[in-house]
């Protein structure tokens, strides 16, 4: 895997790399190994903060580096104060963690950075599939370019099979960009099972295959796409809405800095679309329900109108140590939420 990181990434020897991510997980997405392989020099944070970042690249040479889409987000919103702009050169970065909106990779691309996509789980140690840029790619307009690299791309060198099944019958779905099936993995980089857990085992490489719980589609190209968690999809009046879409439609809103979306108790719909955004900085949050109608209706003219979020949450996200997004956090504060009303609701009327 560390190699592969080195062929994947194209990094070559005397690399220096900025550490984002904590050591611990996965073992850095194993680039611990790669920088001791190619003999590079490893920069390393205190804090994971954005004037930091920024300084590292000016002063000490970085090269590579990289960082869930969390991270690259305050990169580019980062204020003037803290950033070294233009880049004293091409800086490469490797995102994985969650899917990134298109809109943030577009604006690291206009800052002067270089992304990579790649996909993985903890499961299967680390980065499994990786958006190769295509040559065509670079006549297409900026734009394009990071809707295309948004997705989670092909197999990585090392993973023996990589594809996208009906959950049904576990046969894989048609390259049509549109089909939705469970991503499946195989190969000597994918764990051997959960310690002293069989029926979990069982379930989760039926067929001789891992399944990962994520859904998504494949494209005409051979890429994949991820297009939601199984545990995140929300059931809206039986019809499935993709919380990742929604949240690409809510992080276009010029006063969204972060935002997750997650299912809502909705006694008519039984799910419905909330968000929880954090704001950028200078918003004026004197009138939030002014802001989250704004929100909401800006949403209109891009999503579907039962996508749109019913409910819009400010303040901040809850994280993991690497920067993912914690929706089961969120989706407990929902059903607090739901609770709530509900209370209210029978005061009144009592």
């Amino acid at each position: 895997m560390a190699l592969t990181g080195a062929l994947v990434w194209g990094m070559n020897e005397g690399a220096v790399y900025l550490w984002t991510l904590p050591m611990f997980h996965c073992n850095g997405w194993c680039f611990t190994w790669t920088l001791a392989a190619l003999c590079g020099t490893n920069i390393c944070l205190r804090q994971v903060e954005t004037k930091a970042i920024y300084q590292a690249i000016a002063n000490d040479g970085v090269t590579h580096l990289c960082a869930a889409p969390v991270v690259l987000n305050s990169i580019v919103n980062a204020p003037k104060s803290e950033t070294i702009l233009p880049l004293p050169r091409v800086v490469h970065v490797m995102t994985a963690g969650a899917a990134p909106p298109p809109s943030v990779l577009f604006a690291m691309s206009q800052q002067g950075f270089r992304v990579t996509h790649t996909y993985g789980l903890s499961e299967t140690y680390g980065p499994s599939t990786v958006c190769a840029w295509k040559p065509e790619w670079d006549e297409l307009p900026p734009e394009t370019q990071a809707r295309l690299n948004a997705r989670q791309g092909v197999q990585y060198i090392g993973l023996e099979g990589l594809d996208v099944v009906s959950t049904t019958d576990m046969k894989p779905v048609p390259a049509d960009g549109t089909t939705i099936g469970e991503i499946v993995m195989r190969g000597n980089t994918v764990m051997k099972g959960y310690l002293n857990n069989p029926k979990a085992n069982e379930e989760t490489f039926a067929n001789g295959w891992f399944h990962s719980g994520d859904l998504g589609v494949k494209h005409p190209d051979g890429y994949i796409q991820l297009k939601d968690r199984s545990k995140d999809i929300i059931i809206s009046g039986g019809e499935n809405i993709s919380s990742v879409e929604v949240e690409n439609a809510v992080y276009l809103h010029p006063a969204v800095l972060e935002a997750s979306v997650v299912a809502r108790p909705d006694d008519r719909w039984g799910e419905s679309p909330c968000a929880f955004v954090t704001l950028k900085p200078g918003v004026d949050r004197s009138d939030e329900r002014r802001l989250a109608e704004d929100i909401m209706k800006f949403c209109r003219s891009k999503l579907p109108a039962y996508w749109i979020p019913k409910s819009v949450v400010f303040g901040p996200l809850p994280k993991t140590a690497t920067g993912k997004i914690q929706k089961h956090l969120l989706r407990a504060r929902t059903k607090e939420m739901d609770l709530l009303r509900r209370a209210s609701c029978s005061n009144l009327s009592g």
